[in-house]
């Protein structure tokens, strides 16, 4: 199968593929009409999603916490772990100490999300605690 094949096969899959999407997406609404019908409700008139007061705190500390995370990262990277794996200017970098930085991201976003959980549950109602 040569190049110029595979760009028709990769067309005719995308095409396939976004209208079984769009299918699929109208198919749902229409089976959750119908089950709304059944309950005796209107479909016109869908609740609305509760209101989520803490959501700007939460992308707030998660943000915060990957981006300490991302810091902490660099200041190991170039401080503690310099003479490690940096090479000197005729050698290439093999980006061994590329890992630290996913890592310390991921453990400072989860850092802020706990906060944030922290928080949610010190401020609401003892009735609204999950």
């Amino acid at each position: 199968m040569g190049p110029d094949q595979l760009v028709f096969f990769w067309l005719i899959l995308c095409s396939v593929s976004i209208c079984a999407l769009l299918f699929g997406n109208r198919y749902l609404n229409n089976r959750e009409n119908m089950a709304m019908i059944e309950k005796g409700l209107d479909p016109k008139l869908k609740q609305e999603r509760r209101p989520a007061p803490f959501r700007n705190l939460k992308w707030g500390l998660l943000l915060v916490g990957a981006g300490l995370g991302l810091f902490a990262a660099y200041l190991m990277d170039n401080f503690m772990l310099y003479n490690i794996h940096h090479l000197t200017a005729n050698e290439s970098n093999d980006g061994a100490n590329a890992p630290i930085y996913f890592a310390l991201i991921a453990i400072g976003g989860g850092i802020g999300l706990i906060l944030s959980y922290k928080i949610e549950r010190k401020n609401l109602p003892d009735n609204k605690i999950l």
